[in-house]
This record gives C-alpha cells, structure tokens and sequence, in this order.
C-alpha cells in the first residue's frame, strides 16, 4: 500500500467517526471555500479541523500536495455519501441517530475533561529540568547527525535545482518550493536521527558529507534527493533543548492521569449517584463472536 493510499484509508475513518457535525448545506461554514458537491460547501477550515483529527504519524503527508488532493477527495466523497443518505431517510434511522447522540455526549465529555485537565497540567521548566535529569540513563544516544533534503519525483527536476543551488540558491527556501515531503514546510530540516534510521542511500551519503556539505542527487525508494548535513554530534546524552518537547509530552500525561483520577472523585463527590446492583447483574452483554455465550473453563 502506497504512503497516500494508506494515508487515505485512515483519513477515511477519521472522516466517517466526524459524520455528525457534517453535511448541512444551510449551516454557515468559516473558511475560504475550496471545493463544491451538489451546491454544499468545503472549507480549508474544515480541511484543517480533519488534519488534525489524523494521528501524528500521517500529518506530514498531509501537508504535501498529493495528501491534501488525497483527504479532499475523502471530504467530497462523504459529502455525496451524507446527501444520498438524506435523501434515502438512513440518516433519519433509530439507529444512525442513537449513534449520533452516543457521539456527541462523547465529543461534549472529551472536550469538557480537555479543557479541565489542560487548565491543571501546567509543565514548568522546572519540571522539565527535574524529568530530565532523572532520566538521562534513558536519553543517551549513538552518534548523530542532523540533515535536510530536497525531495522530487523526477531525476531531471533534481538536477535543475541543484543547478540552482550551485547559481547560489538558498537550500531551505528551494526544499519549501520543491520538495514532495512533510519536511518542505520546515525548510526541509529533518531534524536529528542515529545509524539506522534512513534508508541506506541516504544514510551512506548523508553521514559522509562534512557539516554544511550539500550532496548531488541520490536515488532511494522514494525519489530524488539532495541532501544537506547541517550537523553532527558524538555519542552521549541528548541536550535538554533536543527533547524538551518529548519530554513535555512525558511529562503531561503523567500529570493528566492524575488530575483526571482527581477529577473524577470531584465530579462523583458532588453528584447524587445511585448504582442499582441487581439491575446491573441482570444486563446481558452479548460479545460479536460469543453472542452473549460465556467462556467455559473445564466441566
């Protein structure tokens, strides 16, 4: 499966798990208009709110021209979907619309202990400094470097940039131009890895170019590459600043599953709850393979 059809593919369920929200040709839409099925409009704002429902891992694809023609083309499909749909009363269904309240009180719930936590889950720099030398046995790394490319489908248009790059063009401000991958954005800087971490060609080439050395074109699985190495650094631990935002992130979730716990007693504590136990023992769930028949264990 090709990086856009894949990415496709999950675009696709994180389209559909949004279905609520979407589909009313009345409702007023925010944004620049960027498509139009049946009169319904499509907005760059709504293509951002579906970015960033996408796991991180398929964010950089969408960034590229290909993943944005890609998630379009999901967007325009469901919007036909959702209008046949309407027209055929499904939407309208017990259980289409028992399945719509089930996702909006869990859309208001998770946005509601969102904002609560994020209010509390405060990480200082304290913190950080803390976390982070408590942790250096687990932040050592080999040696490493640091490079960006340019990356493009063809080999002649890798060769007219490096032409322009010779004539004194500026690497980063060609990769935004040029470049078919989610590091574009950033100047194509793909930040610091280990042995190991890119494909062969790329590492051999990279790891032998001195520190600000620009590559000629390289050929991977991928395409056509120019690279440039924009630093090195021995074995040992990784600086503070490098992981910061790891760390952050390490950091936050341990702080939110505490306010969470904390936040749950607090909700309960001021809340009249009555839990009926002999109703309980009597509800049946019925499993998908099982249909409600239990696992037997011996005689």
């Amino acid at each position: 499966m090709t990086s856009t059809n894949f990415m496709k593919s999950a675009v696709i369920s994180c389209c559909f798990l949004t279905l609520a929200g979407c589909g009313s040709k009345e409702s007023a839409k925010s944004g620049q208009e960027i498509a139009r099925v049946n009169g319904n409009v499509i907005t760059d704002a709504e293509m951002r709110r579906e970015v960033a429902n996408l796991p991180p891992y398929l964010k950089n694809i969408a960034e590229t021209d290909q993943g944005k023609k890609e998630l379009l083309d999901t967007m325009v499909v469901r919007e036909i979907i959702l209008e046949q749909a309407e027209k055929s009363g499904l939407a309208k269904s017990k259980e289409v619309q028992e399945k719509v309240e089930d996702l909006k009180k869990k859309v208001i719930v998770e946005a509601f202990l969102k904002k609560k936590i994020e209010e509390r889950a405060v990480v200082s720099d304290a913190d950080l400094q803390q976390f982070y030398e408590k942790n250096k046995d687990k932040l050592k790394t080999g040696e490493q470097i640091r490079a960006s490319h340019i990356l493009v489908k063809s080999e002649k248009e890798a060769q007219d940039i490096l032409a322009q790059l010779k004539a004194g063009g500026k690497f980063e401000d060609l990769a935004q131009k040029h470049s078919i991958d989610g590091a574009a954005s950033r100047g194509g800087d793909l930040g610091w890895f280990g042995k190991g971490t890119m494909v062969p060609e790329f590492e051999k080439t990279a790891t032998a170019l001195p520190e600000g050395g620009t590559s000629g074109v390289v050929k991977t699985q991928f395409g056509y590459h120019i690279i440039k190495l924009t630093g090195k650094r021995p074995a040992g631990v990784a600086p503070l600043a490098d992981v910061k935002e790891q760390l952050k992130g390490a950091i936050l979730a341990e702080k939110q599953g505490e306010i969470f716990k904390q936040l749950k007693e607090e909700l309960k504590k001021n809340a009249k709850v009555q839990i009926k136990e002999d109703a309980l023992k009597k509800v049946v769930i019925k499993s998908a393979e099982g249909q409600g028949e239990g696992v037997q264990f011996g005689k």
